[in-house]
């Protein structure tokens, strides 16, 4: 029987080398709150997606994901926007790779508003417009466009996992939105 030897630049990581890694490294991560804004650019719609979470409960969150060996902030923040929210999305990506907010997820509750269970996480987080027609894919079940008060409601964030109903709320008053 012969091994595979993975590619050493392929980037990903097998889901045991993963595991593994949570237990010893913070892993890098961007997240994004989509929006669509108005002619003056302000935001007017905010999207939140639904999907099923890690504890097999249904939950709404944000555009997230790893960024992976090699690949620049840019590239991941598009990748992710592009599986979560599908090809036709045309999220228009900032110009500066400057997030609003640098959130920091830690495995055990209480020490910052973010909680992962499996890892320690640092994430960029970014306010992405997007001008085309979004269709979620991968596990995603839907993506549901609210205006700001709505997605900034105590509500919205309560169905939201590991203190992203905060990251959003920040993400609103990055823009303007959030008294």
């Amino acid at each position: 029987m012969s091994v595979r030897t993975p590619d050493p630049n392929s980037g990903w990581l097998s889901d045991s080398e993963l595991a593994e890694i949570r237990q010893r490294l913070p892993l890098l991560y961007v997240e994004a709150v989509p929006v669509r804004v108005d002619g003056l650019g302000q935001v007017v719609e905010v999207g939140v997606l639904l999907r099923v979470g890690s504890s097999g409960t249904i939950a709404r969150t944000l555009v997230s994901g790893r960024v992976m060996y090699g690949e620049t902030l840019r590239d991941a923040l598009f990748r992710h926007l592009e599986k979560d929210l599908g090809p036709m999305a045309f999220p228009q990506l900032p110009a500066s790779p400057v997030p609003f907010q640098v959130a920091e997820y830690f495995p055990l509750p209480g020490v910052s508003p973010f909680y992962d269970e499996r890892q320690h996480a640092v994430s960029l987080a970014y306010v992405v417009p997007v001008t085309g027609t979004c269709e979620p894919r991968q596990d995603a079940l839907e993506l549901t466009w609210m205006t700001p008060e709505e997605a900034a409601s105590q509500g919205i964030s309560d169905e939201m996992e590991g203190g992203r109903g905060g990251l959003l709320r920040a993400a609103l008053a990055s823009v303007g939105k959030l008294v």
